[in-house]
Parts: C-alpha cells; sequence; structure tokens
C-alpha cells in the first residue's frame, strides 16, 4: 500500500513507471522545499508503464479514488492513455487532455529530459564526480555508440548498470538550475 503522512493513506498518488523516476520526482520537490509525504502525497513506482491499469484500479474512481497525477516515457503514452479510459477518467484522450487530468509524458524519457535540461557538459561533470569518467569514455568509444550525440551516449551510459538510472537522477536533479527543470517534472509537480 502507498503510504504518506506517518503511515496513512494517501491523499494523492503519482504513478511513475520506475524507481528512477520516483527519486527524481522526490528529489525535486524536496529541492523546492516541499515534503511530499506531509502533504499526503504518495510517489508510486508502478515496476513499468503497462502496469497502469492495476495501479488506476487500486488509486482510482474505482479504488481509493485518491488525486491522481503521473509521469511516462514517450514511448508508454499508449498505454497511460489506454489505463485513464480504461479507468473511467476520460475517452479519445489526447496528450493535452491526459495533462488536465495531471498525467505528463517525458520526451524521450526522463533521463533524456535531464540531459537536456543539465546539460551535457555539466552531466559529463556530474559522472566525473561519481568516479565514472574512464567507464564513460570506454562506452563512447564502443563502435555502436561512436558517432552519436553526446546526449544519446550519456543517455545510454546512465542506464547500463543496475542501480545506476536512480543514483544518476538524483544526480541530475540536483545539478540542475531550478529554473530550468524538465517541463513533465515540473507540470507534475505543480499539478500536486
Amino acid at each position: 500500500m502507498a503510504e504518506a503522512r506517518g503511515g496513512e493513506a494517501p491523499l494523492a498518488v503519482v504513478l511513475v513507471e520506475g524507481r528512477s523516476d520516483q527519486v527524481a520526482l522526490e528529489a525535486l520537490a524536496q529541492r523546492r522545499g516541499r515534503d511530499l509525504a506531509a502533504e499526503g502525497v504518495a510517489v508510486v513506482a508502478m515496476g513499468g508503464a503497462r502496469n497502469i491499469r492495476r495501479f488506476l484500479e487500486r488509486f482510482g474512481p474505482r479504488g481509493m479514488d485518491v488525486r491522481l497525477a503521473g509521469l511516462c516515457d514517450a514511448g508508454e503514452e499508449a498505454d497511460f492513455r489506454r489505463g485513464l479510459e480504461q479507468a473511467g477518467l476520460g475517452s479519445g484522450l489526447g496528450r493535452a487532455d491526459m495533462e488536465a487530468l495531471g498525467f505528463y509524458v517525458c520526451d524521450a524519457d526522463l533521463e533524456d529530459e535531464l540531459i537536456r535540461c543539465v546539460g551535457a557538459a555539466a552531466v559529463e561533470q556530474v559522472v566525473e564526480t561519481q568516479g565514472e569518467l574512464g567507464s564513460l569514455h570506454t562506452f563512447q568509444r564502443q563502435p555502436a555508440w561512436q558517432g552519436r550525440s553526446r546526449q544519446q551516449q550519456l543517455r545510454r551510459f546512465i542506464g547500463t548498470h543496475s542501480g545506476r538510472k536512480a543514483r544518476y537522477a538524483r544526480l541530475l536533479v540536483d545539478a540542475l538550475d531550478l529554473t530550468s527543470v524538465p517541463r513533465p517534472l515540473d507540470r507534475v509537480l505543480a499539478h500536486l
């Protein structure tokens, strides 16, 4: 069960695909001086976008009926749309309709959004502080990644090891200029 405020049932739930999305959202809220748990907000990592229907059944109008919001990758937008429609939250939903419900889409994914906002050079500095610059350079020399943009290389590098995405989600949010926050992250927090 998702919890907020000392183990109580949440007043609002933000559904995200995975742990790295949860970490990023919670880190940004913290940087903005918000305590989501104290506000009664639970950020729930669903273990993948295809689980959206199950979580909407649990927390949506046919379940706990709490205030909902969410964040997904562009490639999973259709799964979220279908889930919202099947939960009775609308029909023929477009992206603007989803946003009106509090569900925002990352282009292409949250890591891509963060890398774009932080900037490739600054992300490489973060990688260096983690002692992984040598590993990044080795990765960049692999034939499959030569000739790709630094942003593409960094996005893939961050996703290559278990736990790295979640760790870098926090680090990249910490590196963000708060006047240049990825729109989906900014809007989902504003929706709450």
